[in-house]
């Protein structure tokens, strides 16, 4: 029996499969990269915390709750936590009590944070456009929102008792 407890056989990459896992993995770790520099020098915050602020932008009135959020960012709650806490440092969110949950709390997005977005935008855009869009014709482009699509709805977790990171 193998590790997993069952009898059989890996399904292993062909060489190709393997080339594009590793190219993959490759670009995805450099365009991480990219843009976190980038965010870094222009905005003084990981590319992270620029997520956050652009989702808190997006919700009804600048605020979601954070349980929400560090699901939606996909990361633990205890990292939410601390990411909240800079920016609340730096003036850009506030934690609110929520009145029907005493135990929960909102994050909402300030004036001033909004402004670190407005500011901060066009830089990124540009980042992002010339480290990825420029690269690719039009049809590469609608060809990786396709392959993207399909992955994400593939990993989407549908069991509610999963190890997810925004329950720990």
């Amino acid at each position: 029996m193998g590790p997993m407890g069952d009898m059989t056989e890996p399904r292993w990459l062909t060489d190709e499969e393997h080339h594009v896992w590793r190219a993959y993995l490759h670009a995805t770790t450099l365009l991480e990269d990219h843009l976190d520099r980038q965010l870094q020098r222009d905005a003084g915050m990981p590319h992270v915390y620029y997520g956050l602020l652009v989702q808190l932008s997006q919700a009804p009135r600048r605020r979601m709750r954070m349980t929400q959020l560090a699901k939606d960012a996909k990361i633990t709650r205890s990292r939410l936590s601390h990411a909240v806490a800079r920016l609340e440092k730096n003036g850009w969110v506030r934690r609110e009590n929520c009145p029907s949950d005493k135990r929960g709390q909102f994050a909402r997005l300030t004036d001033e944070g909004m402004e670190v977005l407005r500011r901060n935008a066009p830089g990124h855009v540009a980042a992002v456009r010339q480290a990825l869009f420029d690269r690719l014709s039009a049809e590469q482009v609608k060809q990786l929102g396709e392959i993207m699509r399909v992955m994400a709805e593939g990993l989407e977790p549908t069991d509610p008792d999963a190890d997810l990171p925004w329950l720990r």
